[in-house]
């Protein structure tokens, strides 16, 4: 059986300025140098602009730092972009690609966010890419066709390169996202379920090595009940994140 490192991955999107950001950072990294081991991986995303600096604060812990974003392209002229590899290159390891912010706030396609996907693991990169179901989806029935479609057609063409080192999905209904409300649990393990039987058709083997991570209103409070349902392989954090002490509060929820 194939035991699964559950990882916690903070997105800060576009909050916190540097001098706060090396702050929350080092509270983090001081709660879990207090803890005999903490049983699992640890992300945190910042802003590109903080991030190289972040990287550098915390090169000798075990604090992992990825970007919001990334360009599909390796270089060219992209006024604004960031490139996979500039953010290999500024000390990223992973990389949110997909976010419903960017699919629906900015128009971002299925097909864009498979070319970003790409660029990322060609890069080195672990792409954590996102899907989710809008609220309208949710309360039409749409909710399994809609997650289907998306991941089908945002993972790699080539899924032979898709691997548990190089590929995390991340489970974020958007109608949860920042509002508070969070799908039952039964809705949460239908969902993780029927995403590794998605990925089990498109990867085979490799699909079961794939962490799947939930996201939208995790926090304290229900972060053990979600934490132990079957598939759910952590989190990715928005609001709770900014703050060290219900980020922590999250990561000691894991048993």
């Amino acid at each position: 059986m194939i035991t699964r490192r559950k990882l916690i991955a903070g997105n800060w999107k576009m909050n916190i300025m540097l001098s706060e950001g090396l702050k929350l950072a080092n509270s983090i990294d001081e709660y879990i140098n207090s803890q005999e081991s903490p049983d699992c991986d640890l992300l945190i995303c910042p802003t590109a602009l903080i991030l190289s600096d972040l990287s550098e604060k915390l090169i000798n812990s075990s604090i992992a730092v990825g970007g919001q974003n990334c360009h599909a392209e390796i270089s060219g002229a992209y006024t604004g972009e960031i490139s996979a590899s500039m953010l290999k290159n500024s000390g990223a390891s992973y990389v949110i690609l997909g976010h419903s912010e960017r699919r629906h706030g900015l128009n971002e396609t299925d097909n864009m966010v498979q070319l970003k996907v790409t660029a990322a693991q060609n890069a080195g990169l672990n792409a954590i890419v996102c899907i989710g179901e809008t609220e309208n989806e949710r309360e039409t029935n749409q909710t399994i066709a809609v997650l289907t479609k998306q991941l089908e057609n945002s993972l790699p063409s080539d899924s032979s390169i898709l691997n548990g080192t190089n590929t995390i999905i991340a489970y974020e209904p958007v109608w949860a996202i920042g509002s508070g409300k969070t799908p039952t649990n039964d809705q949460i393990t239908e969902v993780h379920n029927h995403i590794r039987e998605c990925l089990d058709k498109i990867i085979g083997e490799q699909a079961n090595r794939i962490r799947i991570l939930y996201g939208g209103s995790m926090k304290p409070d229900n972060a053990a009940s979600i934490l132990e349902l079957d598939n759910v392989d952590g989190g990715l954090i928005g609001g709770a994140s900014l703050n060290a002490k219900d980020f922590c509060a999250i990561v000691s929820a894991i048993d």
